[in-house]
């Protein structure tokens, strides 16, 4: 049903963020049209989880994760980050219909509560990114405010009253007390409970981004403790592409070029080798070389080489692994991820095992490792749990936790890039033919037109910042 929703949702949408602009030459000037919110829910939910899981996840993403390698044209292997001024751009256009949501005739509480949800969400999206980011100013061009004051990372997380943590507690209070309705959930299909859940996750999440910053972890005990989190993978903040056109996976779509240019990374092999993990399998192809041997496996390449590098080697591209045939043969063969509720029990684990939450940070584990399986439909071993590189010894536990982690997220936007930044785990490393003087790169460069016609609040967000550069690290991660 949801994949019904969401084709009809996209083919109905005459929105900015779906089309180029043609929805200008039909418009009647004299006869003022609206836009129903469940429309606008469709539209934020379906573009914001596209453009998470391809254009930011699978294309830029993977590469800073190193669960991909390039062979040539990706040079963001190589930490040439550039602004990602588009997604900028996308996230507020998408920001711009959650107010128009929220503010419609036939809108209702229920509706500005999910929207609350998913603002909260893209503007993580933001300061994750970029750091300090338009806040409270944001979205204000019809009041005549064209230059935001920039708010600091700390405020957009923290604030008690406008803050990310404090609008998305309001926002499941919200969902778990209105008797509105809402239609247009191509995620969910419009069961508050769910949005609630994902919200009280999403919350998880962020007081773990932020945990080198708090002191006080008892709003994270009492969400651990609730029964108000996602519950197993029928609960995940995924939505399903399709096997038909328009609303298919794009990788599926996309040039072969493209396509082989992503390729299994040696940090991705040692670790599922080491594992002897089967997921590895879902992810990745064996080489074809392998495999016209008879004796197919996988092997990884070496993040951050150019093309002089890797020839001079004499590495053979067909000796190295391609991602799977989900990521390519079958047009329906991934989600556009949100949150997993592997992600969550990871989560969880990571907090208990800190010491930041009481529990058992091994039934944590366990229960994220056993999602995850399920999730990617590989076959959990039943000596899985048992082994040395696996289990919970009291041997570098965090590392093991953070490390499942990490690989759990593959496909799911930036969020592997987030952790690695916030914990250092795994240990990422810039390839022999990086461009940033071997450092780890930890955001993106502000837009140039942030520069054009906001200089003033750009020039104060960069000093305070410590320059415009890949290289300046955000509150949460000093």
């Amino acid at each position: 049903m949801n994949k019904i929703i969401f084709f009809l949702a996209c083919m109905m949408l005459t929105l900015s963020s779906c089309t180029n602009g043609f929805e200008e030459i039909n418009r009647n000037p004299n006869s003022p049209e609206t836009i129903g919110p469940q429309f606008l829910l469709s539209n934020v939910i379906s573009v914001a989880a596209d453009r998470n899981a391809y254009e930011q996840g699978f294309r830029l993403s993977n590469y800073l994760a190193q669960f991909a390698a390039s062979v040539e044209f990706e040079r963001i292997d190589r930490y040439e980050m550039g602004s990602n001024s588009d997604y900028w751009n996308t996230i507020f256009g998408l920001l711009s219909d959650i107010e128009s949501m929220k503010t419609d005739a036939a809108s209702n509480e229920a509706y500005e509560a999910v929207g609350d949800v998913m603002r909260s969400f893209l503007f993580s999206q933001l300061t994750d990114m970029w750091g300090d980011v338009p806040y409270t100013d944001a979205l204000q061009a019809k009041t005549g405010n064209f230059t935001p004051k920039y708010d600091t990372q700390e405020s957009i997380y923290t604030d008690p009253n406008t803050g990310i943590l404090a609008v998305l507690e309001r926002a499941a209070a919200t969902l778990e007390s209105t008797t509105a309705r809402i239609q247009g959930d191509v995620m969910f299909g419009n069961d508050l409970d769910k949005w609630a859940r994902f919200a009280n996750s999403l919350r998880v999440r962020y007081l773990l981004r932020i945990s080198k910053r708090l002191t006080d972890f008892s709003a994270l005990q009492a969400l651990a403790q609730s029964d108000r989190l996602m519950r197993s993978n029928a609960d995940n903040a995924v939505l399903p592409y399709l096997n038909a056109a328009p609303n298919q996976w794009p990788m599926s779509q996309a040039a072969l070029g493209l396509y082989q240019e992503h390729r299994m990374t040696k940090t991705v092999d040692s670790v599922l080798k080491l594992w002897d993990d089967p997921r590895i399998a879902v992810f990745y192809k064996p080489t074809s070389k392998s495999v016209s041997a008879g004796a197919p496996e996988f092997k990884g390449l070496l993040n951050g080489q150019n093309r002089e590098t890797i020839s001079a080697q004499g590495i053979e591209l067909s000796d190295i692994s391609l991602f799977g045939p989900n990521y390519r043969d079958v047009a329906d063969g991934v989600d556009a991820q949100f949150m997993q509720y592997a992600e969550l029990q990871f989560a969880l684990a990571e907090a208990a095992a800190r010491g930041y939450i009481s529990g058992d940070a091994r039934t944590y584990y366990e229960a994220g490792i056993a999602a995850s399986f399920d999730y990617f439909e590989a076959d959990l071993p039943a000596d899985y749990l048992m082994r040395p590189a696996i289990t919970l010894d009291g041997s570098d536990d965090l590392t093991k936790i953070l490390t499942q982690k990490w690989m759990s997220l593959i496909g799911n936007g930036h969020e592997a890039w987030f952790n690695v930044r916030r914990t250092g785990i795994p240990a990422l490393k810039a390839g022999p033919d990086n461009l940033n003087d071997g450092r780890y790169p930890v955001r993106y460069l502000y837009p140039e037109s942030e520069q054009a016609t906001n200089s003033a609040n750009y020039q104060q967000a960069a000093s305070r910042m410590e320059g415009d550069n890949i290289n300046s690290k955000g509150w949460w991660e000093k």
